[in-house]
């Protein structure tokens, strides 16, 4: 028994770190969203001000809800998000919410593609 303290008190500041999100340099994408003032019904123009408040308001939201994501998923909407163009923090947040509503979708309306992704 008294071998075994050392080890609860060792194991006990063992923490499991995962990995962070990661980090995008998102004005390049809101400067192509300004230089485009790209029109919505909602908000009128759409420019890099907006884009920037709409990437960092994604961003606060990531580093809170990232550790309930599964790894598969944070690696799977990592890659898709940086493919080409510029990455961004609302793209990146819309697939990871998509990624879990799929999975509470009944098992009959769901269909299984290669890479894992999910199809109706």
């Amino acid at each position: 028994m008294p071998a075994l303290l050392p080890m609860l008190l060792l194991g006990s500041q063992i923490v499991l770190v995962a990995d962070p999100v990661p980090q995008f340099d998102a004005s390049l994408s809101c400067r192509s969203a300004g230089a485009s003032s790209v029109m919505t019904p909602a908000t009128g123009t759409r420019n890099a001000a907006a884009c920037e408040r709409d990437e960092n308001d994604a961003r606060s939201k990531l580093e809170q809800e990232w550790p309930g994501f599964s790894a598969a998923e944070q690696q799977r909407c990592t890659r898709l998000t940086t493919l080409g163009g510029s990455p961004s923090y609302v793209e990146m947040l819309t697939c990871l919410e998509m990624a879990q509503a799929a999975k509470k979708l009944p098992a009959d309306d769901k269909l299984e593609i290669p890479g894992g992704a999910v199809r109706r």
